[in-house]
């Protein structure tokens, strides 16, 4: 019974980062799952409160980490006030129009198009609309990384401490 346990605390950590992809699959609830799974099938004491008080933050972290990377890059790169909110809202609307790639289009367009209405070249508003693409390919390293110290986390506490 222990084995199909692991084997699906892995799958969980595993499908976790298909996440990064596809962010329609809430990749750190199926984090969460697995050590919940573990928590309450294998051993309800080795996961410590100030384990599950990490894991609460680093999920905060992972839940904005799309939206700051986004509004941070496009921001550098350029970007008006209104387009960093704006590809902000992209990066939700592009998860439910045409996923995976959507994701990556949406705020694309949201942002090139926000900048044209501000009166800004095509060349100023590309580049801007760039930092859009940049910021969620950074978000998703960011949230793999630091999905990837969770696990550690994880392994380490039963493991070690």
């Amino acid at each position: 019974m222990n084995i199909l346990i692991w084997v699906a605390i892995i799958l969980l950590f595993l499908a976790s980062f298909i996440g990064l992809a596809v962010p329609v699959i809430p990749g750190v609830f199926l984090l969460w799952g697995g050590f919940i799974l573990y928590h309450f099938a294998m051993d309800a004491s080795s996961l410590s409160m100030l384990f599950w008080i990490a894991m609460g933050m680093f999920t905060l972290l992972l839940l904005v980490a799309d939206f700051i990377t986004n509004h941070y890059f496009v921001q550098k790169l350029g970007g008006s006030k209104r387009s960093q909110w704006g590809a902000m809202v992209g990066v939700v609307l592009g998860v439910f129009i045409y996923p995976p790639f959507g994701i990556i289009a949406v705020p694309f367009i949201i942002v090139f198009m926000m900048e044209v209405m501000e009166q800004r070249t095509a060349k100023e508003a590309a580049y801007a609309a760039l930092g859009a693409i940049i910021g969620f390919l950074s978000g998703a390293v960011a949230k793999g990384f630091i999905q990837m110290v969770m696990i550690i986390l994880f392994f380490m506490q039963i493991y070690i401490f």
